[in-house]
């Protein structure tokens, strides 16, 4: 049996230092898993497109998201593209929540200098899509346990509260910590830089535990695949309910 190419389809940035950090990203993921392909495209924005890598990749593929939640991108983008070209590439979850993430913010929040009397912000990128929102409120539940102190979730762009809301009610703390919830910087890490608070933590980026988080989509996406009768295969994705069980 041919081993399916790993194919991770990012957003795109602008950013040199994010394309950088994702290119490191792709990087990690291959050396976790040594002599498995894999390939690293983008939505748009940034090069090399996944409708210009997808063709180009011989045998079976499995496509993870790396994206933080769902919403358009997840649920109009990428199928559209795929649909057009490369229909038979099997499409695994979105990355959060995770207690995989978790722990690799819990990690960049005490790199940041978090102490134990910091309010503490999820600043995430935000979505039109209530669905992807209540993903980032997930997040933030997750960390809130592992952290013992409430977390709340805020948003760069669409949804609330906005960053600047959520920065500007600090409760009793004197200082608020803002665990970055993107994956590489470009335009919303600066928009969580620049939000007025106090330590903010690195993006997720070249994460060891990010790089197994996305090995797990895709062994999720291969075994629900593997559980669904043929007849009854979707081209475009695994059974959502097996796709996100183990989130």
């Amino acid at each position: 049996m041919v081993t399916p190419a790993l194919v991770l389809a990012a957003h795109g940035t602008r950013s040199a230092a994010g394309q950088r950090t994702l290119s490191a990203l792709a990087e990690t993921v291959g050396r976790a898993r040594p002599g498995r392909r894999v390939e690293l495209s983008y939505l748009e924005i940034s090069s090399p497109l996944l409708a210009e890598v997808l063709p180009a990749v011989p045998g079976p593929v499995v496509v993870v998201p790396l994206l933080l939640a769902g919403g358009y991108h997840v649920h109009i983008d990428l199928p559209a593209v795929i649909a057009r070209s490369r229909p038979d590439a099997l499409v695994a979850g979105w990355l959060g929540p995770h207690r995989l993430l978790t722990s690799a913010l819990v990690r960049k929040l005490a790199r940041a200098g978090l102490r134990a009397d910091d309010a503490v912000v999820l600043g995430a990128a935000g979505s039109s899509d209530p669905a992807a929102l209540a993903d980032v409120r997930a997040a933030a539940h997750r960390l809130a346990v592992r952290l013992a102190r409430p977390v709340t979730a805020a948003f760069a762009s669409a949804g609330a509260p906005s960053l600047e809301e959520a920065v500007e009610r600090p409760g009793s703390a004197a200082r608020v910590a803002i665990a970055s919830y993107v994956l590489a910087p470009g335009f919303f890490h600066d928009r969580l830089t620049a939000a007025g608070a106090g330590p903010v933590s690195e993006p997720l980026g070249a994460d060891p535990d990010v790089a197994a988080l996305i090995w797990h989509r895709y062994e999720e996406a291969l075994r629900a695949r593997r559980a669904t009768p043929r007849h009854a295969r979707h081209p475009l994705a695994a059974p959502p309910d097996l796709r996100h069980a183990t989130r």
